[in-house]
């Protein structure tokens, strides 16, 4: 597995409550560069639950592979609630999986404004059953710290949905 044992444990209770409900996941990534797809799939037997991971990292990826509007990055900016939710629902949309989880941020070392300076990172996860939720992470530190804190909290916030769901009855 990964060199993080915070992270490998993680997707192992991420693992376990997928399986748990019969389910699959799917992420949407950019500032992370596909680092959640690399740790689910870092745990053998993962092709049981991960579906599929899209790192979507130019504004025109995030258009042409998850359907987020144009004009919602160019008024909301890419690193938003917003853009983070229509990233994550683009992916449910485009997968079988029941769930996703979408990151965008700004993980330096440029690139970071006054309203929106390095370590700010919107997650946003959605399911089937309900819709896209956004969270605000403000990552301090350098690039690695940035893009690490941003996959722990991602996988926490889909843990947290997933284990939201009620089990399958079988």
């Amino acid at each position: 597995m990964s060199a993080d044992p915070d992270v490998d444990a993680l997707v192992v209770r991420v693992a376990d409550a997928l399986r748990a409900r019969g389910t699959s996941m799917a992420t949407a990534e950019s500032c992370t560069g596909g680092m959640v797809a690399a740790a689910c799939t870092s745990l053998a037997g993962s092709s049981d639950w991960f579906e599929r991971g899209v790192v979507t990292y130019s504004n025109a990826a995030k258009t042409e592979l998850l359907g987020v509007p144009v004009e919602l990055i160019a008024h909301r900016g890419a690193v938003s609630a917003e853009v983070a939710r229509a990233m994550a629902a683009g992916a449910l949309a485009q997968s079988p999986a029941s769930f996703t989880v979408a990151i965008t941020g700004i993980a330096g070392p440029g690139g970071g404004s006054v309203d929106k300076p390095v370590g700010t990172v919107w997650l946003a996860t959605a399911a089937r059953d309900g819709g896209a939720q956004a969270t605000l992470l403000n990552a301090p530190g350098d690039r690695d710290a940035v893009r690490r804190r941003s996959v722990v909290r991602a996988l926490e916030l889909l843990l947290a949905r997933v284990e939201a769901t009620p089990l399958a009855r079988r």
